[in-house]
């Protein structure tokens, strides 16, 4: 088939990433497929670039994905990446053609839910309720409060050695600023952002914290953003308690939703044994694949 792709103007530029996009039409104009190139520009991670391609179901087989492809890799090359990483569902056409196309696969990420009209809610506030000496559980929505952003942006630490398998992921940076950014970004598409935190009683420090985001309009599912525990203060629980109380908030103030959907990579034994003692149950799997580009 003729086709034809065109560069667009992205707005999506921003602190700590920006993005490239291309629209594939065939010889009538009519939009076929699109491909998005988000390219990593904050230290710690500007050797790293994310692709997504999207192919009108009726056009696959056509070349449209290869075509699409192939000129966003040139544009990852151009910007000096070192890796292209991309996802799709296990099974789905997508899979099939990012290893065809030589990604390799680096990462499972299991999805799972836990069905909010099932949640044993005594169970819960018991979970909730039990002490955990030397640590005391504080919460926000939105922006975290000025007295506590320092030591917040500090335990994003935690986050650094997040099992990633084989992925070149690098290692985000955070900082007061970007915390704050992140939960702008959040309100100002219209949904909801929930935060708990562990802290450390000793020294006022946040320990650990696990994020929550909930739909604008209150329905639908909520999705964690993450949980994590400083290397520190791992083995006492803390995972597990800031998640049932995160739980709790929802099934308290969000009677409209329907449940709460987390991801984990599959070789995170702690956290995926958290989710299932908690209730939560598979739904599917999405494989993170990538492209390593040599100089």
């Amino acid at each position: 088939m003729s086709l034809h792709l065109t560069a667009l103007t992205d707005p999506e530029d921003g602190r700590y990433s920006r993005r490239l996009a291309w629209l594939a039409s065939d010889a009538d104009a009519v939009p076929v497929g699109t491909a998005f190139l988000r390219l990593f520009t904050a230290a710690g991670q500007d050797h790293l670039a994310e692709l997504a391609v999207q192919v009108h179901p009726v056009e696959r087989r056509n070349n449209v994905g290869s075509r699409l492809l192939d000129v966003a890799v040139a544009a990852a090359r151009d910007n000096a990446r070192r890796s292209v990483i991309a996802q799709a569902d296990a099974g789905s056409p997508g899979d099939s053609f990012l290893a065809a196309r030589g990604f390799r696969k680096v990462l499972t990420l299991r999805f799972t839910r836990l069905s909010l009209a099932d949640v044993d809610s005594a169970a819960l506030a018991d979970a909730v309720a039990r002490p955990h000496p030397g640590y005391r559980l504080v919460s926000w929505l939105g922006t975290v409060p000025d007295d506590l952003a320092r030591t917040f942006a500090a335990s994003r630490r935690a986050m650094d050695d997040m099992p990633m398998d084989d992925t070149d992921h690098g290692t985000v940076v955070w900082d007061v600023d970007r915390v704050r950014a992140a939960a702008r970004a959040v309100a100002e598409r219209g949904d909801q952002l929930h935060t708990v935190a562990a802290v450390d009683e000793s020294d006022g420090s946040i320990a650990g914290f696990t994020e929550l985001v909930v739909p604008g309009s209150g329905a639908g599912d909520g999705q964690h953003y993450g949980t994590a525990v400083l290397p520190a203060h791992r083995g006492h629980g803390l995972g597990r308690w800031m998640k049932a109380a995160s739980i709790s908030h929802a099934h308290r103030h969000h009677p409209r939703l329907g449940g709460l959907v987390t991801d984990t990579a599959d070789s995170n034994t702690p956290m995926r044994r958290i989710n299932e003692e908690l209730g939560y149950e598979p739904t599917h799997e999405v494989l993170q694949y990538q492209l390593d580009l040599q100089a």
